[in-house]
């Protein structure tokens, strides 16, 4: 029998009941007449305080409240992939054919489509013995995806009943298993789990190589791990959706899960817009055949803005629990901590920093711990990566969420106001952002790229930083006192910058780079640095290098040199040479 209580108390999204009705913490309710959607957020022997997750205007003191008797959880089953959900994994789709462009109260949709029929491949037969996690069938769920449908992570025994191939909803009966009580449990496609409590798995490994994006700044200078957490905060106009959907579109991750928490309604419109146009670069299908979008825009309820990250990640989880590597864009974790900080207010909580909870470190902590490379309970190997955006408010790097967000992730890439008013993007600066997964993925770099990867990538650091210490000279004092060598420094730095460091996310080449093509990039520069070096010794002033051309003709190597014909950098070596014996020609 459902447990049912009446509400004494309303404040926003929170609600109050009296006595105790019987609820349980985390419990999913139904609020009101039109049965909007809740949570059970705190329990006293007097009292009952209930988030809701829809508009609560026209919910009154005295209205029933019906327990459900399971937490808030998501469905887990073929039809996640090319869909749109919200915050609590209603498909707005289904929503738009019911109550139109607006999201009606109450309104009460099918997380998936239960009348689909699928092909079904069943992988096992009578009377094998089942563990948590064992691979049931195969659907293909997209021209992308195949949907492996798994034995839930607390169920093990014998089968002693499989249906044969063919198609069936995500509620038929797959097989039927005898737990070693003698109980018989049915299995179907779909599983329920709840958002909060992360998906069990069988072991944890170290980060041992990266995540692959095509982005040069990020590959090379500040690489991110697969299964890997990564921060990108920047204020307003500074690219943190275009990098997010740069990865999305060409890192060599499995699934996209791109989570829209509290964003602007149209720029949300324009990421479903652009992500239905995508077609993914690894299989000429639509980018969406493997991407699933929870949109949760900013004049949607705070409460389920809060939810949307925790569905999120379950949905990556149960990916991963299939042997593919997710990725996942929350864009942005500041807008979801405002979420927090608006519930923690209504409920009266002590304020810590900037009004924000006291537990906002702890609930950012454990989101980012859902991340990481595992072997699953079927022995299978996947992982999830987490690039959560953080937008501070105007640029601040030092209010709490980014701070916070930095204790717990091991990857920084600060963007940049001045940078991208300069038109540099991506406007990562290459002097705040950081990544901790270097040295971990050293030895990836050195038996898949080149031996040398890694040191001439900190020669490229180094020649940056001290093109920012002479900087500051620089502006003081001009940069005619420089002596050669450390005009030649600044001229590197510049091809660095220019040629290697911005990339053109419209361009075909260079949208998209494979890591040769990066580390060829690298020698060439440092070639190019070599050189120029021992002419400076020997006496050749800078404006007489500059007066070759040389140095725009390796920053124009990433238009130049097609990704598929990386021998041309022969030649630009050769050119680098010639260019040496021209100038000693000249002033002998």
């Amino acid at each position: 029998m459902l447990k049912t209580g009446l509400i004494y108390g309303i404040n926003g999204p929170v609600i109050t009941v009296k006595g105790n009705p019987g609820f349980s913490m985390a419990e999913m309710v139904y609020v009101g007449s039109q049965n909007l959607v809740g949570e059970v957020i705190a329990l006293s022997s007097g009292m009952t305080t209930i988030q809701v997750y829809e508009e609560t205007s026209g919910i009154r003191p005295g209205d029933k409240v019906t327990g459900t008797g399971g937490p808030i959880s998501v469905t887990l089953a073929p039809g996640i992939l090319n869909n749109i959900f919200d915050g609590i994994e209603r498909p707005l789709s289904e929503i738009a054919k019911t109550g139109g462009a607006y999201i009606s109260r109450g309104v009460s949709v099918d997380s998936l489509n239960r009348t689909k029929l699928w092909e079904t491949q069943i992988t096992v037969k009578k009377g094998d013995y089942v563990y948590p996690g064992t691979i049931l069938a195969c659907v293909p769920e997209t021209p992308s995806i195949v949907h492996k449908v798994m034995v839930p992570p607390n169920l093990s025994g014998t089968l002693i009943d499989v249906v044969p191939d063919g198609s069936y909803t995500i509620d038929d009966t797959l097989a039927v298993l005898r737990r070693k009580d003698g109980t018989e449990v049915k299995l179907t496609m779909a599983q329920k789990w709840p958002i909060r409590v992360p998906r069990p798995y069988a072991k944890r490994f170290p980060a041992s190589r990266p995540l692959i994006t095509g982005q040069r700044i990020l590959d090379t200078f500040f690489p991110i791990a697969r299964g890997g957490t990564a921060a990108v905060p920047g204020g307003f106009g500074t690219g943190k959706t275009m990098t997010q959907h740069q990865i999305a579109k060409w890192s060599d991750a499995d699934i996209i899960v791109y989570i829209g928490c509290g964003e602007r309604g149209n720029e949300m419109t324009q990421v479903l817009e652009d992500f239905s146009k995508l077609t993914d670069p690894k299989s000429g299908h639509p980018l969406m055949a493997r991407t699933t979008l929870i949109a949760n825009t900013s004049n949607m309820p705070v409460a389920a803005r809060e939810a949307s990250i925790y569905t999120g990640i379950t949905l990556a989880e149960y990916y991963r629990d299939m042997g593919y590597h997710v990725a996942i864009m929350a864009d942005s974790t500041s807008r979801w901590a405002e979420a927090l900080r608006e519930l923690s207010g209504r409920l009266e909580e002590m304020p810590a920093e900037e009004g924000f909870p006291a537990y906002l470190a702890s609930r950012l902590s454990a989101f980012y711990e859902r991340a990481g490379v595992v072997q699953n309970l079927n022995q299978t190997e996947g992982s999830v990566s987490i690039i959560g955006a953080v937008s501070p408010q105007g640029g601040d790097f030092s209010e709490p969420v980014t701070q916070n967000t930095k204790r717990f992730v091991r990857c920084f890439w600060g963007l940049d106001k001045s940078l991208s008013y300069a038109r540099h993007f991506p406007a990562i600066n290459w002097l705040t952002s950081y990544s901790e997964y270097l040295s971990d993925l050293a030895p990836w770099y050195a038996e898949h790229v080149d031996k040398n990867f890694v040191d001439c990538r900190n020669q490229l650091m180094s020649l940056l930083n001290q093109e920012s210490s002479l900087m500051e000279i620089v502006k003081l004092i001009g940069s005619d006192v420089l002596p050669d060598d450390q005009k030649l420094v600044l001229e590197i730095a510049r091809v660095i910058r220019l040629g290697f460091l911005q990339q053109n996310a419209f361009h075909p080449d260079d949208t998209c780079v494979p890591m040769e093509k990066q580390m060829k990039m690298m020698q060439t520069s440092l070639y190019l640095y070599k050189k120029s070096k021992t002419l400076v010794t020997m006496g050749m002033p800078v404006s007489v290098l500059k007066e070759e051309k040389i140095f725009e003709h390796i920053i124009a190597i990433k238009y130049d040199v097609p990704n598929n014909k990386l021998e041309m950098f022969d030649e630009y070596k050769k050119e680098i040479d010639s260019f040496y014996d021209r100038v000693i020609e000249k002033n002998a």
